[in-house]
């Protein structure tokens, strides 16, 4: 980051400077309050580090005038001179930090640090949204990734016939999303879409469900009841959990599909009806068919046009948007974000429960996060386990990762040295009880 280090004090210029060097920064120097003013105004710089008296201009007209020219630059307020109504008033004036001298240089390199992991941060949400703009979203459906795009390529291509499409995809991947998107992107949008799980409704009673009953059909059969065939006729109906459906109804349903046309239980003549007729499983259908437990030729009827979502795990960046989607959802009054090390563990977990486990995730952690505006990983994850990443050949960390690493490390190995007395960990490391605290809450290990 670009930085410019005010303060009249030579030896603070010299070794401040050389710290920060050092630690990849690049930084232009101000001996009072008129250089540092000149250097803001030929300019721009990430940080700004100020003293608050100094010649020429105090360090507040300093702070006062970055906000003013450049809101998005951070500045550090240094002193010696500390007061709690001068840090009161630095603080209001937009001051990032207030640092009373003397401290270790290491303080501000471990500022800086955090603050260009901020900003990494943002840019990284930022860079989310923005995708989350350009992504293709078809009814809902949000997705970049190559799965996703051929799904919504074969939905464009089918909505506009009456073609069979046989939806396969685990739990929660979206397939009644998919059914609802072939249904409105059809002619038949005018007309209802219905649903029905048959994992969901008694096998004794799916038969009446889908095709209805006469009144006297049964026992307790007091009056006609429509079935959800006729109350489709004209529009689609999805037949969720297919592979539940028990064999009996199969073979009616097989007529269906053949005849065009529906019996009533208890009816005399059967019924006209048009309806385009959707399929989901959860499961391969053709194992079904092999275990006997799926008829061969209801199978060919309905697998006319297949498509196959793929499961969350496969859909690394697309479930970074979706994070992004819902959080924007649920946490719509407030300007949350996912921690990039939490981003990280999300990414590796295997979300069995895919989209919708990852949607009441996000909507569980805004709901725990408190006054933070920060999710991490126990708000979204909790005590799941996630794999540690693997090292790929000829994949090279990036250095800021591969510091944040180190850092953890070093902090898991002091506090198990100090027996988990932060206090004394801090002085093992050299750095502030303060400055441990901020690291642990950054890295999730509170």
């Amino acid at each position: 980051m670009s930085v410019l280090l005010a303060d009249d004090e030579k030896a603070i210029r010299v070794t401040l400077s050389d710290a920060l060097v050092e630690a990849g920064h690049t930084v232009v120097t101000a001996e009072n309050g008129i250089a540092a003013k000149n250097a803001i105004e030929e300019r721009g710089f990430d940080v700004v580090l100020t003293d608050l008296k100094m010649p020429g201009m105090p360090g507040m007209e300093v702070v006062r005038l970055v906000k003013t020219r450049a809101p998005e630059t951070e500045v550090i307020v240094m002193t010696g001179y500390g007061t709690v109504e001068s840090a009161v008033d630095a603080m209001k004036a937009g001051a990032y930090e207030y640092l009373l001298k003397p401290f270790p240089n290491e303080t501000v390199v471990l500022l800086l640090r955090r603050i260009q992991e901020q900003r990494r941060v943002l840019a990284e949400n930022r860079s989310l949204k923005e995708q989350l703009g350009r992504a293709t979203q078809l009814e809902g459906i949000i997705g970049t990734s190559r799965g996703m795009r051929e799904v919504f390529q074969t939905i464009r291509l089918v909505a506009g016939q009456d073609t069979r499409v046989l939806i396969t995809g685990e739990s929660g991947t979206g397939k009644e999303l998919v059914a609802r998107a072939i249904h409105n992107l059809s002619t038949r949008r005018v007309k209802p879409l219905v649903a029905i799980s048959c994992a969901s409704v008694p096998e004794t009673l799916l038969e009446d469900t889908l095709f209805g009953h006469e009144k006297g059909a049964f026992t307790d059969a007091r009056e006609r009841r429509i079935g959800r065939f006729e109350y489709a006729d004209g529009g689609t109906i999805l037949l969720d959990d297919i592979d539940d459906m028990p064999l009996p109804t199969q073979v009616k349903l097989l007529r269906v599909l053949q005849e065009g046309e529906i019996e009533r239980l208890g009816g005399a003549a059967p019924l006209k009806v048009d309806v385009r007729v959707l399929a989901a499983t959860k499961v391969d259908l053709l194992d079904a068919v092999n275990e006997g437990r799926f008829r061969q030729d209801l199978y060919y009827r309905l697998n006319v046009v297949p498509i196959s979502i793929p499961p969350l795990r496969d859909r690394e960046d697309d479930m970074k948007l979706l994070a992004q989607h819902f959080v924007g959802i649920f946490g719509k009054d407030r300007p949350f974000r996912i921690e990039p090390e939490t981003l990280d563990e999300m990414t590796r977990y295997s979300w069995p429960g895919n989209v919708r486990e990852l949607e009441h995730s996000i909507e569980r952690a805004i709901a725990l996060a408190g006054g933070s505006d920060s999710l991490r990983r126990e708000h979204i994850l909790g005590t799941k386990p996630v794999p540690e990443r693997k090292a790929v050949p000829g994949r090279v960390s990036t250095l800021s990762d591969a510091v944040a690493e180190a850092e953890k490390a070093a902090i898991r190995a002091a506090l198990d040295h100090t027996r988990g007395r932060k206090a004394e960990a801090a002085q093992v490391l050299g750095i502030s009880r303060k400055n441990l605290w901020e690291k642990m809450k950054a890295y999730g290990m509170e």
